[in-house]
């Protein structure tokens, strides 16, 4: 029997898992996290300038539990951040940390366009700090 990949996943989805509430909510203090997936298409031949300002002062983000920056292979221009934070405070505070502001104001005339933000609500994984 094939089952298609969406199936599968959606079955997944709902399953019980025992204990991954207290590892989703490990410093939330009950809290949902809160999440963000993003892609963003540098100017030619700016990516990698552009990764470098993103990956600058990572340690200056309270509430950042995992901030990943990674190439897309079929675009040579490409660039996905996935975040995730203690909760939607956490992620808007940092929008005020003055290192996090400079960043903007320097990867800004970097960055050809946008693509669409999706916001979501991780619930656990590896890799949280």
């Amino acid at each position: 029997m094939r089952l298609a990949r969406r199936s599968v996943i959606t079955g997944f989805a709902g399953l019980a898992v025992p204990g991954l509430a207290s590892v989703a909510r490990a410093g939330t203090n009950g809290r949902a996290m809160y999440g963000l997936i993003g892609k963003m298409t540098a100017t030619p031949g700016q990516r990698d300038a552009l990764t470098a300002i993103l990956l600058e002062s990572l340690g200056t983000m309270p509430g950042c539990l995992s901030y990943i920056v990674a190439h897309d292979p079929a675009d040579e221009h490409a660039i996905w951040v996935t975040e995730v934070w203690s909760d939607e405070a956490a992620h808007r505070a940092s929008l005020q940390v003055p290192e996090v502001k400079a960043a903007i104001a320097r990867g800004l005339p970097l960055i050809a366009t946008f693509g669409d933000a999706q916001v979501t609500t991780p619930v656990g994984g590896v890799g949280f700090r």
